[in-house]
């Protein structure tokens, strides 16, 4: 599979001769002028996933590409897009779109948590080839090829982050959600990642707006 990163939570995925855009939000850059899409997914509601400025102009420019996200924003967006639920299943071509999770990372108890769909991406014989949480620390049943891993996030200390990294062990995992952060304060996220991630699994930055190969 090839994965280009656009910033914060927005990933570019090649795999099954399907092109998956993840969570194009507020935070995300370089993504706008993107064609020929299968899909365009997003886990969530909150403007650092779905940009409400450049949404639509995306799916216009991509009149074939299904648009998935959670039940939430599948109702407030109307139109094309579709709800996907924990268990659902959306096979594009040869590419399979498995759901899970279902809630959002509790934020603070006063605040209302939000639909958020784990997406997995992979085969029927193998579902998790890639999976993208969102704001979520799901851990899926299944073993996880590549994880695109939230490093940052109001809702999440980093000892979580590492927790969650440990608990699905994946392949190899990418850091995601972290605009948040300085440029020159992500290495001191990066690293721990790296230092305490576990024994099997590689961690990898990618760059930005350039595929890069992960097995």
């Amino acid at each position: 599979m090839r994965i280009a990163h656009f910033g914060h939570s927005c990933i570019l995925v090649e795999m099954h001769a399907a092109t998956v855009l993840f969570d194009p939000g507020t935070f995300s850059h370089g993504f706008e002028g993107i064609t020929g899409l299968d899909a365009i997914v997003v886990t969530h509601q909150h403007p650092d996933h779905i940009d409400p400025a450049r949404i639509d102009a995306l799916a216009e420019a991509n009149p074939r590409a299904r648009l998935l996200s959670d039940p939430q924003t599948a109702l407030l967006r109307g139109g094309r897009w579709t709800g996907v639920r924990a268990g659902a299943v959306v096979d594009i071509g040869g590419l399979r779109i498995t759901g899970g999770g279902g809630r959002h990372a509790v934020i603070h108890p006063d605040l209302p948590v939000v639909d958020n769909t784990v997406f997995q991406l992979g085969t029927a014989d193998d579902p998790a080839q890639l999976v993208h949480p969102g704001d979520s620390l799901w851990v899926p049943p299944v073993p996880v090829g590549v994880l695109a891993l939230p490093a940052a996030a109001p809702w999440m200390r980093v000892s979580e982050a590492v927790d969650y990294l440990r608990a699905v062990r994946p392949k190899t995992a990418f850091p995601i959600h972290h605009g948040i952060i300085a440029p020159a304060a992500r290495p001191i996220y990066h690293g721990r990642l790296t230092e305490m991630r576990p024994d099997g699994t590689e961690f990898t930055v990618l760059p930005d707006e350039a595929f890069q190969t992960l097995a």
